[in-house]
């Protein structure tokens, strides 16, 4: 297990080191700044002394080699700059948004897996049955939708109709603001596992060793639950995997419709005031995430398949 981990450590290095330069060099050759942003609406009334002053401060008159280099070394730090519109610490801004979007995508997962995979094993356990039939139909509709779309229908539906829950907004952080935006969030992976987990299921079902299983005179329930579920969680758990480590990236949508305030609220926010540095702290801090939690996967894998432990 440790050579595992040594070996994700080893490759999450070079790939943070990879997205800083790359989303450095995007966003650094894309048209426009901070500043000339400042002057779009052509009433402005800021002096381009004054303008020049602030390039200056904000290092964006460097050259680009200069500016990259002092990037790197700052990210290495943990310093992720100074955001051009609040002038405060992006790591600092980061910290505030961290929270609510970790309890955002835990919470949509949670619903996701909860739903998706009861339903994908219900539905392989009974091939043909209405419940196999209703579940993927309910998978492939769910893998259809729009979460903008669904999120709306939910608030109409909920908070406008019903008011049940509020349609929007954080509130005291409580689970009634949470649920309306995590199952808009969780319903595409929940399609997606529902699908993922009948499909691993039936394959390990009609496999040699739990034919030998049953001639052995075991019970369906023992079959199930000694060979059936530990084989098909590996496939299972590599899609929980990458869907938990994208929601981050996919909440953006979500957050945004229902005034979340997380990091990819934040993230929306500063594209549209060229705020930069936050940005690309956004960016950075998505992209942690994403390596993190495949990382844990990988480790999952060896706790659960004791074949790759020998391997």
């Amino acid at each position: 297990m440790l050579l595992v981990l040594g070996r994700r450590l080893a490759n999450v290095i070079p790939t943070l080191l990879a997205v800083v330069a790359l989303v450095f060099l995007l966003f650094s050759v894309l048209p426009g700044s901070f500043i000339s942003g400042m002057n779009e609406d052509g009433r402005s009334t800021i002096d381009p002394a004054v303008m020049e002053r602030m390039r200056k401060e904000m290092g964006l008159d460097d050259p680009l080699v200069e500016r990259f280099a002092k990037y790197v070394a700052a990210t290495a730090t943990g310093d992720l700059g100074t955001s051009f519109r609040t002038r405060e610490p992006v790591t600092k801004m980061l910290a505030v948004r961290i929270w609510p979007s970790l309890k955002l995508v835990l919470a949509a997962m949670t619903f996701a897996i909860l739903v998706g995979v009861t339903l994908g094993f219900l539905a392989a356990l009974k091939p043909g049955s209405l419940i196999d039939t209703a579940a993927m139909v309910g998978a492939i509709s769910g893998l259809s939708l729009s979460q903008f779309w669904f999120g709306l229908m939910l608030m109409y539906l909920f908070a406008l109709k019903l008011q049940w829950l509020p349609s929007f907004g954080y509130g005291d952080g409580g689970l009634r603001n949470l649920i309306l935006p995590a199952i808009a969030l969780g319903v595409g992976p929940m399609a997606l596992l529902a699908r993922t987990t009948r499909a691993a299921v039936l394959d390990v079902l009609n496999a040699d060793f739990v034919r030998t299983a049953r001639s052995k005179g075991m019970s369906e329930r023992r079959v199930v639950e000694w060979h059936v579920l530990r084989n098909a969680l590996v496939l299972v758990i590599t899609i929980v995997g990458l869907q938990f480590g994208s929601l981050m990236g996919q909440a953006v949508v979500v957050e945004k419709l229902f005034a979340w305030p997380g990091v990819g609220s934040l993230m929306v926010d500063s594209v549209f005031q060229r705020d930069m540095p936050t940005v690309q702290g956004c960016i950075l801090m998505i992209v942690l995430f994403f390596l993190v939690i495949n990382t844990l996967v990988d480790i999952a894998y060896v706790v659960i398949d004791p074949r790759i432990r020998y391997r």
